[in-house]
């Protein structure tokens, strides 16, 4: 285990690996890319859906069975799936299987989240001459917003995580270095390749996290309100 651990350092330090179209950088970006893509995908099919299902009341039950259904589809089954179709092989097989992948947990979170506003809060909006839709915008989306983006943050590190299976239909980012390194036993570059998703993975996690805290209304930061009742219960001083 040692060995590998020093054979990943090396080749983590090893400027040949920084350079050129296969370099980490490049293959940094087009995972990136690849993972936006997908989450984008995911977020303009389900996000719509799960509002529009949540604010009506209706439809918890068809979401929780296209929730469970998408996840019982194996990703790698999908990919091969793809590939083997007119969409072919590299990156678009990939994208398409990842997106599938993370409709779920934002099509789940986003229906949650808005049926988990309080119903006197959409009475008092109605009460308040708001119509249906600007309840909506105004009032019961900005509550869900907690949720919506928990589900987006879960469905981003998935999909980072799952698209390095790209390098089994020809496809780029960091998953050709596992591929790679899997088949010519150069098992340092197998942990490196890991711990290069793996900190992508933590990186996007955090900054998402920065990100849903700041767009989230401030009475509803936990952070925040923790503090404050803190502050609250220390006595003054004299």
């Amino acid at each position: 285990m040692n060995d590998i651990l020093a054979q990943a350092f090396v080749w983590l330090n090893d400027p040949l690996n920084w350079q050129g179209p296969n370099g980490i950088p490049v293959r940094t970006l087009e995972h990136l890319t690849m993972s936006g893509l997908a989450v984008l995908l995911a977020t303009v099919i389900a996000l719509p859906l799960g509002i529009w299902l949540g604010h009506r009341g209706r439809g918890g039950a068809f979401t929780v069975v296209a929730a469970n259904t998408s996840r019982a589809l194996p990703t790698f089954a999908l990919l091969l799936i793809f590939a083997s179709t007119a969409i072919g092989i590299g990156d678009r097989p990939v994208v398409l299987a990842a997106a599938i992948f993370a409709i779920p947990v934002i099509l789940t979170n986003t229906y949650a989240g808005l049926r988990d506003v309080d119903a006197d809060v959409r009475e008092a909006a109605r009460g308040m001459g708001m119509s249906g839709r600007r309840s909506l915008a105004l009032v019961e989306i900005p509550l869900a917003l907690p949720l919506i983006g928990a589900g987006l943050r879960t469905a981003v590190v998935q999909v980072i995580a799952t698209v390095p299976l790209a390098a089994l239909v020809g496809g780029g980012g960091l998953g050709p270095y596992i591929v790679t390194g899997l088949a010519t036993r150069r098992f340092g570059e197998v942990l490196a390749g890991g711990l290069l998703v793996a900190g992508l993975c933590l990186l996007a996690e955090g900054v998402l996290a920065v990100g849903q805290h700041v767009l989230t209304p401030r009475p509803m930061r936990p952070a925040r309100t923790a503090s404050r009742r803190k502050r609250a219960t220390v006595p003054a001083l004299p």
